[in-house]
């Protein structure tokens, strides 16, 4: 066993052990520890997130028809006002009209919230989804700590 690590054990029943099996199972995981481990930090990612202060990182998936009338004006303008917190952008051009646009932000959750909603209701974006969490669940920070 690895050091600073401690050993427990969880009592379940049945059915729920065969359903964490399976869950364990379709998502590759090397052990039941490790998926435990994962829904662990999903829950406390989630919940330091609560805090509208707490540092945050992101990734929004834009999918737009890119002849929409000034569309791109709009996107880049939006992009624009949240340059402080996006950090990396993926452009792919899919087949027909259609374009994938990934940003990935970092700041405080307050804010990562804000840009989501203002860069998905761009007029001509047809979807805008996201998933949002703490980097301190993984040991990290964003360094993203000044106020705007």
């Amino acid at each position: 066993m690895p050091a600073g690590v401690v050993r427990l054990g969880v009592s379940l029943e049945p059915e729920l052990l065969s359903a964490l099996d399976r869950w364990v199972r379709q998502r590759n995981s090397p052990s039941r520890s490790e998926a435990l481990r994962a829904l662990i930090r999903q829950e406390l990612s989630g919940k330091t997130l609560e805090d509208p202060d707490a540092e945050a990182v992101a990734t929004l998936t834009l999918l737009y028809r890119h002849r929409s009338p000034r569309l791109l004006e709009r996107l880049a303008a939006a992009e624009h006002r949240w340059g402080e917190h996006i950090r990396s952008s993926l452009h792919v051009h899919l087949q027909g009209e259609a374009c994938m646009e990934v940003l990935v932000l970092m700041g405080r959750g307050r804010e990562i919230q804000a840009a989501v909603q203002d860069l998905r209701g761009v007029k001509g974006v047809a979807l805008g989804e996201f998933v949002v969490g703490a980097p301190q669940v993984a040991g990290g920070r964003t360094g993203h700590l000044h106020p705007h």
